[in-house]
């Protein structure tokens, strides 16, 4: 017996079943049967690698080079971890040089590069940013246009430039980040601001990584100051550092001011839903969503 329906049949003959499925088709028994015995396809690990930021000069830091994505590790194999630390800021942006490149922090094969070092005065001779994970800022100057340093594509982005502005305070660009350019320096008397960095929620918490530092200008008093974002250090008299463990480039400094700040130590985070069989370094371990978190913020190892 069955009824008509608008759209179709309802019938009272229940429908036949069957266990048996196409070929390459898994039946709800066959999925069961190989969760049981752990051989289900479970997600592959994620890894976030962010390199140490860049220190700043006049310009501001180049924020550290930012990779993520996700992996298939081998049962057994140890993966080394090795962390970026942050460029040190130069003394000052006329006769302190250049700010120092971070260093690279390294996942496995996965190399994250150093934040490139912000730039001092032009007068120097050594105007322009360094390259890197992202580029350092260009420095003052009051005769011609510096240069930021590049960035390495799918890392960072470049530094801002000076902007060609020849009238004190001479301001400077700011450094890239991970999520933009660094913004130039003009004849207002303005600096660049650090490039924005990204977010990451490997962690299980959204985290702002590899943010720029802003620029500041040549004279005492500096104009307006480059801002920062994402771990990066805002520009002014004396700059501020990068976050550690974030990757931000240090905040550029004046030439009468305490110093260009120091880039952001790097970190390496990753999180499997299968736990390591083991790590050195002692990273700090957390779960969140089933998954166990590895945050290492000095160097050392995990083994799956």
């Amino acid at each position: 017996m069955s009824m008509r329906y608008k759209g179709g049949v309802i019938s009272a003959t229940a429908p036949t079943t069957s266990t048996s499925a196409a070929s390459g088709v898994w039946t709800r028994q066959q999925q069961m049967q190989a969760q049981g015995a752990s051989n289900w396809p479970s997600p592959p690990p994620q890894y976030l690698v962010v390199a140490g930021g860049g220190g700043a000069s006049g310009g501001g830091g180049g924020a550290g080079g930012f990779l993520n994505g996700t992996f298939t590790p081998a049962v057994g194999t140890t993966y080394t971890v090795t962390i970026g630390a942050g460029g040190g800021g130069a003394l000052n942006n006329l006769t302190g040089g250049t700010g120092s490149s971070g260093a690279n922090s390294v996942f496995s094969a996965y190399v994250a590069y150093g934040g490139g070092g912000g730039g001092n005065t032009g007068n120097s001779g050594f105007g322009n940013g360094l390259d890197g994970g992202s580029g350092g800022g260009g420095g003052p100057d009051s005769s011609a246009l510096t240069n930021g340093g590049a960035g390495v594509s799918g890392q960072g982005y470049a530094g801002g430039t000076n902007g060609g502005a020849s009238a004190a305070p001479y301001c400077s660009g700011g450094g890239g980040g991970a999520g933009g350019v660094g913004g130039n320096g003009n004849a207002a008397a303005i600096s660049g601001n650090g490039g924005i960095g990204q977010s990451s929620s490997i962690s299980g918490a959204s985290v702002q990584y590899a943010g720029g530092g802003g620029g500041s200008g040549y004279a005492t008093g500096g104009g307006t100051y480059g801002t920062a974002s994402y771990g990066g250090g805002a520009g002014g008299f004396t700059g501020n550092p990068g976050t550690v463990n974030t990757g931000g480039g240090g905040g550029g400094t004046s030439n009468a001011g305490g110093g260009g700040g120091n880039g952001g130590s790097g970190v390496v985070i990753i999180s499997s839903l299968t736990p390591a069989a083991s790590t050195t370094g002692s990273p700090t371990i957390t779960t969140s969503g089933g998954n166990t978190i590895y945050k290492f913020t000095s160097s050392g190892s995990i083994t799956f």
